[in-house]
């Protein structure tokens, strides 16, 4: 698998792609933003490896324009119904399926350095992982490491999900940047799941915190209280701070924007709606507001991105 990783991007690819039949695909190319590529393939040969994840720190002092962060997973093994009818059913095969096929998952998350600025431009570097995403550390470097419960259960959900057209684009941003933050923790070591918060510890704390981070993503046009939210989850407003901010390693209005911002490239690029258009969806109550905090967030006005 650390192999199919590592010459994933180059011709070698090839031999090995023309094994698998590839079945789902979903791609993101707008610029300044998450770059992904998401892909299932089946297989008719087992296909015997370990699952495995890949970082790669892109860095070359003399043109830092050119720098990036890249993650790269594989999954083997998984199985996949092309019959969408029968879900719920328990025969191999049914009288409209030929079975499920085992698949070979395979993604790809690109970082530029411009992109990630803005987690680092008011914090001080004080570890690796503020320097790589800095891009202050001064070696590229690859690293390999199996994939924990957590990342595991971010990528299944980027596969297996209800969710289309614009709620999709708000639900996968949402995930890649928590995959980010799981994946950054590799740079230490791959360590036990732990809380400095104790009442994280308890599953149900845990599931309040989710739920408030989907309630924020339910609201990208209506802009929600931390208030609201905590009653909305009963949970005490300084939990709710101190635990989002362990779980998803950013504030809750921090992480709020963020989602706004990359929302809007996505409706400014790739569904090409006006500016105006934008501003009132997400909630803004002038264009000049809007266009301020995209600026601050992307560092370019939102009339680049229309084409």
């Amino acid at each position: 698998m650390a192999v199919l990783l590592d010459m994933w991007k180059t011709q070698q690819s090839a031999a090995v792609l023309a094994q698998l039949d590839l079945v789902h695909e979903k791609v993101q190319k707008i610029p300044d933003s998450v770059q992904y590529e998401v892909r299932r393939y089946t297989t008719a040969n087992p296909w015997i490896n370990d699952d495995a994840g890949m970082l790669v720190y892109h860095f070359n002092e003399d043109k830092p324009r050119e720098n990036f962060l890249e993650l790269r997973y594989c999954i083997s093994g998984n199985r996949y119904c092309p019959e969408k009818t029968c879900g719920q059913c328990e025969e191999l095969p049914t009288n409209f399926c030929s079975g499920k096929k085992t698949t070979v998952d395979v993604f790809t998350f690109h970082f530029t350095a411009s992109f990630l600025h803005q987690f680092v431009h008011n914090v001080k570097l004080s570890n690796r992982k503020d320097e790589v995403l800095a891009f202050k550390h001064p070696n590229a470097f690859t690293k390999q490491f199996p994939l924990c419960l957590k990342k595991r259960n971010v990528l299944d959900a980027l596969l297996n999900h209800s969710y289309t057209g614009a709620l999709e684009n708000i639900f996968m941003n949402a995930k890649v940047h928590e995959l980010l933050l799981y994946s950054l923790d590799c740079l230490v070591d791959e360590k036990a799941e732990g809380f400095a918060c104790k009442f994280l510890a308890d599953e149900g704390g845990r599931d309040r915190i989710y739920q408030a981070r989907d309630i924020l993503l339910q609201h990208i046009g209506e802009p929600i209280t931390i208030k609201e939210l905590s009653r909305k989850v009963a949970m005490n407003e300084c939990y709710l701070k101190k635990g989002f901010k362990e779980i998803f390693g950013t504030t809750i209005f921090d992480f709020y924007q963020q989602q706004r911002m990359e929302h809007a490239k996505y409706l400014l690029y790739e569904k090409s709606l006006s500016v105006t258009d934008v501003s009132a969806l997400l909630g803004y109550s002038s264009i000049s507001h809007f266009s301020a905090a995209f600026k601050k967030h992307t560092g370019i006005k939102p009339c680049e991105l229309l084409h």
